[in-house]
């Protein structure tokens, strides 16, 4: 038993930032070996976006993590604290989602969890459940659990107070559902982002307030989006969907770069990290090329949400576009007018929406990052006569262009 004990603290510590506490980790999965009740690792997701990326992909991996090691997994849908508005992290008021919303974006995530999940050992549940059954007197009493002092010490409330930018009373409450949310699912480990680690505490803190053993906190890094530098968001357009056509999905991670490869490797692959360290010196003696390994990652990664099939396909359409520099054969077309028997070559890119500027079109071509018809254009003035031509700007976008 202790040989797998230390396995299984070497799995769940794979990629962690923080675990409070570890002795409390450890004695729990004891407990579990010997009386052969797996424990209760909760993570909870709110609603706020239909479609998931591989940054929600890190906790998942981790709860398959806890999955391999024979646990059950509870996958939160915070469908009612989707309605309150997450506050972490934010410099203003976050608008709640209307319950459409919240319903709509929740059955999207059911479908997209179990692409990583093992169904039989995962329960799906929602918060409303039963915070929609507390009463009013029952929701006072948990607010007395909390001072205002202990929510300033969250450093975005903090910020906010200290900038005499509104707080929210309702914000207040957010952070105490989440830890409610512990106490009614009894949780024996709870997940989270680095961002939410004050939440996380309040779960133990409730815990211990409602007579239950407190959960043990494992939180992990915030993955990187493509740019290597901010977190995978949406909203930066740095992201790569779980849902994302297969071809896409595998052409976002080749243009990582080599380093933030490694990350995505501990992260998000199922490769052991001996195996990850093996792949690190390989590259780095010479004998295995960076573009190599990156297009095993991706075509790992690919597989696991779209099958082994459609990633080997989008890795040879990859390879075939890229690599030995053919035309993809799909490409957008669009048609674009022109006097006098032809177009400059800035205004066409900038009237064919490949740029948003003539400026930006010029910069590009000085940059070496335009060819027509699989050409390098080594000029800003060329000027394109009527017909149809093949752009592509940077690595991967083309659009056929007909110029009339």
């Amino acid at each position: 038993m202790e040989t797998d004990v230390r396995k299984a603290l070497d799995l769940i510590a794979r990629g962690a930032v923080e675990i409070i506490e570890p002795a409390e980790l450890e004695a729990k999965l004891r407990r579990a070996a010997a009386t052969g009740r797996p424990l209760r690792v909760k993570a909870g997701f709110d609603p706020t976006a239909p479609d998931l990326h591989l940054g929600h992909t890190v906790l998942i991996q981790k709860m398959k993590h806890f999955q391999e090691l024979g646990h059950e997994v509870i996958f939160l849908i915070g469908d009612f604290t989707g309605r309150i508005g997450d506050p972490t992290g934010k410099n203003e008021t976050r608008p709640p989602l209307t319950p459409e919303e919240v319903a709509a974006n929740a059955r999207t995530y059911r479908e997209q969890i179990f692409k990583v999940l093992d169904p039989a050992r995962t329960r799906v549940v929602f918060n409303s459940t039963w915070m929609e059954g507390l009463s009013a007197m029952e929701l006072v009493r948990l607010c007395a659990h909390q001072t205002v002092a202990r929510m300033l010490e969250r450093e975005d409330f903090k910020q906010r107070f200290q900038g005499h930018r509104p707080i929210g009373l309702h914000e207040f409450l957010y952070p105490l559902i989440q830890g409610y949310d512990s106490v009614a699912l009894e949780a024996d480990v709870e997940l989270g982002g680095t961002d939410q680690r004050f939440n996380l505490l309040v779960g133990r803190d409730l815990q211990r307030e409602y007579g239950q053993e407190p959960q043990v906190v494992l939180t992990l890094p915030l993955l990187e989006g493509l740019d290597g530098v901010q977190k995978m968001s949406k909203s930066l357009g740095n992201y790569v969907g779980i849902t994302e056509p297969p071809g896409e999905m595998f052409g976002k991670l080749m243009s990582i770069s080599d380093e933030l490869m490694y990350r995505y490797y501990e992260l998000l692959s199922d490769r052991s990290l001996e195996e990850v360290a093996v792949i690190r010196r390989d590259v780095a003696a010479g004998r295995v090329h960076p573009k190599a390994a990156k297009a095993a990652l991706a075509q790992e990664l690919t597989a696991r949400f779209h099958g082994p099939e459609a990633a080997e396909a989008a890795r040879a359409a990859f390879e075939a576009q890229f690599s030995r520099g053919e035309i993809p054969e799909d490409i957008p077309e669009v048609r674009v007018g022109a006097s006098g028997g032809g177009i400059f070559l800035p205004r066409l890119l900038k009237e064919a929406g490949l740029v948003s500027s003539a400026s930006e079109a010029r910069r590009l071509i000085r940059q070496g990052a335009v060819s027509m018809d699989g050409e390098r254009v080594a000029g800003e003035e060329v000027r394109v006569s009527a017909g149809s031509r093949v752009l592509k700007v940077g690595k991967r976008r083309f659009l056929r262009v007909v110029v009339a």
